[in-house]
């Protein structure tokens, strides 16, 4: 039975972690707000870009110039090239082996074809000790994300498929949904998919259908990109101040439980040495 000293010893050491986990779940709250904001006001102009993208594609459709604009080439997916947007640090639950778990999977699916592009210390880590073929890695960003390392990683994958280099690639991330909830998204992005089928509006350009589409489509990548990056942020701060905020309420529980038990341990060596001297006194009777 543990004596009394370590039993104090464990509640305050559970007390000092219960402070530091309320600490970063204040934190990640605060963080929070700023990438939730960031991340909401971009969905309007993505849905807008699309739209755009709809309708100047619908007007140049069968310019030639567009159908063979080398993000729109379609080929047999023998190398597929994945964008996986983790974490840098821990304590966020669930968050990356969701990820891992479905990277994995898509891994498996495609076995020989899948080469990563790590974005994130925790996904570096985990495909470091596997077999998977990394193309590069970038750690420090993954809490605030900026346009220029979107800019850097559209440029990079833009010229990998306009060399032919990969037939296809995918972004795997986790999307903001809530504060309770994120989803992870395995998502194309090349070749682009234009819509089929869409009316043309009768707008006036100012200039040809086909020469904005040359403007559009890179700047659509770029946008798919950012939108991963930030919501991937977002959803990060957010399992991270619900992964907090459970060990918080786990600590109070362990706390309960031991001074409960204390109780019990003093409660025991009291009444242990009560019998002691009445036995004592009984004898020199």
């Amino acid at each position: 039975m543990p004596s009394l000293i370590d039993i104090r010893r464990r509640i305050r050491s559970v007390k000092s972690t219960q402070q530091i986990t309320k600490a970063m779940k204040m934190v990640a709250a605060a963080k929070l707000r700023k990438a939730q904001e960031r991340v909401i006001s971009s969905r309007p102009y993505a849905q807008i870009f699309e739209q755009v993208l709809k309708n100047v594609s619908a007007a140049a459709a069968g310019d030639e110039r567009v159908a063979s604009h080398p993000l729109l080439a379609k080929r047999p997916e023998n190398r597929i090239q994945v964008v996986l947007i983790t974490t840098d640090r821990g304590f966020a639950g669930g968050f990356n082996a969701n990820l891992f778990r479905a990277g994995q999977h898509f891994i498996n699916e495609n076995a020989g074809k899948v080469a990563v592009e790590l974005y994130g210390r925790k996904g570096r880590d985990y495909f470091r000790r596997r077999e998977v073929t990394a193309t590069g890695e970038v750690t420090g960003i993954s809490e605030n994300p900026k346009l220029e390392h979107a800019e850097a990683l559209t440029k990079k994958m833009i010229e990998r498929f306009s060399k032919e280099e990969i037939d296809s690639v995918y972004l795997l991330y986790n999307e903001f949904k809530s504060v309770l909830s994120q989803r992870v998204i395995l998502k194309r992005i090349m070749p682009i998919a234009l819509p089929e089928g869409v009316p043309a509006k009768d707008y006036i350009y100012e200039e040809p259908p086909a020469e904005m589409m040359r403007t559009l489509l890179p700047a659509y990548v770029q946008l798919e990109i950012y939108r991963a990056m930030i919501e991937s942020a977002a959803a990060e701060f957010a399992a991270r101040m619900t992964a907090m905020d459970a060990a918080t309420s786990n600590a109070d529980e362990v706390i309960e439980k031991l001074t409960l038990y204390m109780n019990r341990v003093r409660q025991a060596s009291i009444t242990k040495e009560i019998i002691e001297v009445v036995s004592g006194a009984a004898a020199l009777d």
